[in-house]
């Protein structure tokens, strides 16, 4: 089992105004290592360590075979794009969504066959299921505010740390 993210969010949950007045730092000098190394870097700690998607992003769970449940990482789930898979031919079906329930309520996400329903026959091969889906808060202002402020600390203390190399 693996997820791997399809399409990374398009905004961060902290801007560069917010990182910079945050970090005290004036000017455009550091505007490039905020933006391209410090925000993303403390995006993306914040999303492993909370096991949460942030800002709207399309994730793909891939699979050997159905299972009882397909657990969605990356709460909150907002969707399913598609379940694709190799029918017992070896050729890609897209699963009709009335065969399959999403449960977003639950953490992590998981996906179940509808009821009455089966799972289709896989083709014996690995990663021949793939789940995409979309998740995440929604834009920045939709992210909670303690997990910004987790993120303003993290970002001030990789600033902290920056500093700390230059003077070397």
């Amino acid at each position: 089992m693996a997820t791997k993210i399809i399409t990374a969010p398009s905004v961060e949950p902290v801007s560069l105004t917010e990182a910079k007045d945050h970090c005290r730092v004036d000017g455009a000098e550091f505007d490039a290592l905020f933006n391209g190394v410090i925000i993303p870097a403390a995006r993306e700690s914040a999303e492993h360590e909370l096991n949460r998607a942030l800002c709207t992003q399309t994730r793909e769970l891939v699979l050997d075979e159905f299972e009882d449940e397909l657990f969605l990482f990356g709460d909150p789930i907002q969707s399913v794009v598609s379940i694709k898979y190799l029918d017992s031919y070896g050729v890609q079906q897209t699963l009709d969504p009335i065969n399959y329930t999403l449960d977003k309520d639950s953490s992590p996400g998981c996906v179940k066959v509808s009821y009455g329903k089966v799972w289709p026959e896989t083709y014996k091969e690995m990663n021949a299921v793939r789940v995409q889906y979309v998740c995440g808060y929604g834009n920045a202002a939709a992210v909670p505010s303690a997990i910004k402020a987790w993120i303003l600390l993290a970002i001030g203390t990789l600033k902290a740390q920056t500093e700390t190399i230059g003077d070397n």
